[in-house]
């Protein structure tokens, strides 16, 4: 470990100067300039109003229909497929209504207004030994804005988070308040979750919780061929695994070949007083900075996965609680530079095809020599509640992060690319994360999402007016691009 230490810092002190540039805050902008975390297509809107009270935001939608402007929501703004905004629109900012309303130990559920973190739900919950089922890896996200993305985790034994909503509030384009569930309007509960903001404003959520279990990583170095069968064998086999990530290389060496894999198994069914603190995100600057020589050259590709090799050896363990496990923040992903921006994408496929799958992915990216930095991958257990499912099958999801230029050139070589991977992901009959880009055609997103005409007949029956708008809704609800 020492000398893992006094390489990070040897290049660490070598190199800032070279990254220096790379980090540069954006120029100040017109206030009414939305981007989202990509800041490839901004947005200029009408009116930003931040929905503090439930009053304030009845009272925005009340006003959009008086003067006919479209509506649109957003949260943490890590959507990239224009689903939190819309030009000249009244945009909702839901993050400063965040309370939480009300809490049932016995019954183990929370209900919490939508601009309302995980991070918020674990600090509250933490105290009664009690945890969240499903959310992102990270808990920076509003709970609204994952139910609207219907977001899933790393828990093996949940599938996404549509799963572990009891019930909403929701208020629609009329200003009527609906209280949505699988009893009460169920058509709403599987258009909604899952629906991008379309249907209306998610006022608040109640979720079922579970136990805050202690749990112990235990790590594994396999071939990328090797891993459906240990995923089948010994994580899904055995009970005991509860929490589950793995990683591809994207080193040059073993590009798309060598995997780890980090596992989290229970130890105790209830979390020991030494385990109960939450904890923070550690060596945030040493891991962006990696990052940093990982995307900008391919030895710094190298030099991430030999130490990321070393950092989850086998043998190597740690013992946590459910919820600490269920922290890690992204801080060290925060990146601003004017030349280049990342982009996350997401490809769920059937668990036998996960082999063939990556081969036609690193075809790809080869081909159109595309910066890809990072890799990770999930399971995904079969649910199909949401109108808008991805998970269609028991699937393993690929996310890559790429990162590219802002020239328009640099736009069009990811977008011809995403192309290309979404049609290798339909070849094998998996879907892809509506949550990113709008590169697939329209007549990609109807071959993967069959119900994607009848979801959009949907909207406009509960929205006749269109008052809620995105570009996502632009693109491929009201276009039949070829």
């Amino acid at each position: 470990m020492k000398r893992l230490t006094l390489i990070i810092l040897t290049v660490i002190f070598t190199c800032t100067l070279l990254f220096s540039v790379s980090f540069k805050t954006t120029k100040k902008e017109n206030e009414w300039l939305i981007h989202d975390v990509s800041r490839l297509f901004p947005v200029e809107v009408k009116e930003i109003v931040k929905g503090k009270e439930e009053q304030t935001i009845i009272a925005a939608v009340q006003k959009a229909n008086a003067q006919d402007m479209p509506v649109s929501i957003a949260g943490k703004r890590h959507s990239q497929g224009g689903h939190i905004f819309y030009r000249d629109a009244l945009l909702l900012d839901m993050t400063s209504y965040n309370k939480i309303l009300g809490f049932n130990e016995k019954e183990k559920t929370i209900r919490v207004q939508s601009g309302a973190t995980w991070a918020d739900i674990q600090r509250y919950v933490n105290p009664y030994r009690l945890a969240v089922k499903v959310m992102q890896s990270s808990n920076i996200f509003t709970v609204g804005g994952s139910l609207s993305v219907n977001a899933h985790g790393r828990d093996v034994r949940y599938g996404p988070l549509i799963e572990t909503v009891n019930s909403f509030r929701l208020l629609t384009a009329d200003g009527e308040i609906i209280e949505v569930s699988r009893t009460k309007e169920p058509e709403l509960f599987s258009l909604a979750v899952g629906g991008y903001g379309l249907f209306g404003v998610i006022l608040d959520v109640e979720l079922q919780l579970t136990d805050n279990t202690l749990l112990e990583t235990e790590h594994r170095h396999l071939a990328y061929t090797e891993y459906v069968d240990y995923m089948k064998k010994t994580v899904l086999a055995n009970p005991v695994y509860h929490l589950h990530i793995a990683r591809l290389s994207t080193a040059p060496s073993s590009f798309l070949t060598d995997m780890y894999a980090i596992n989290y198994k229970q130890v105790q069914p209830a979390v020991s007083k030494e385990y109960m603190a939450l904890s923070e995100e550690e060596w945030v600057r040493r891991n962006k900075f990696l990052f940093g020589l990982a995307r900008k050259y391919d030895w710094g590709k190298e030099l991430l996965w030999e130490i990321q090799g070393k950092l989850y050896a086998e043998g190597q363990s740690t013992i946590l609680s459910r919820n600490n496990a269920m922290r890690p923040d992204i801080q060290f992903l925060d990146y601003m530079s004017e030349q280049d921006t990342d982009i996350l994408q997401e490809y769920f496929v059937p668990m036998d095809a996960f082999v063939p799958f990556v081969d036609d992915l690193r075809s790809i990216i080869n081909q159109y020599d595309l910066n890809v930095f990072n890799v990770t991958v999930r399971y995904v257990p079969k649910n199909t509640e949401a109108a808008l499912s991805y998970s269609t099958n028991e699937m393993l999801a690929l996310v890559p992060i790429f990162n590219h230029g802002f020239h328009d050139q640099d736009i069009e070589t990811m977008k011809a690319a995403t192309k290309e991977m979404v049609d290798a992901v339909r070849k094998y009959k998996g879907t892809y994360y509506l949550t990113y880009q709008l590169y697939p055609t329209s007549g990609q997103m109807k071959a993967v999402y069959p119900k994607t005409d009848e979801f959009f007949a949907k909207k406009r029956q509960w929205d006749p007016n269109e008052r809620f708008m995105n570009q996502f809704y632009e693109r491929y609800g009201r276009h039949d691009e070829k």
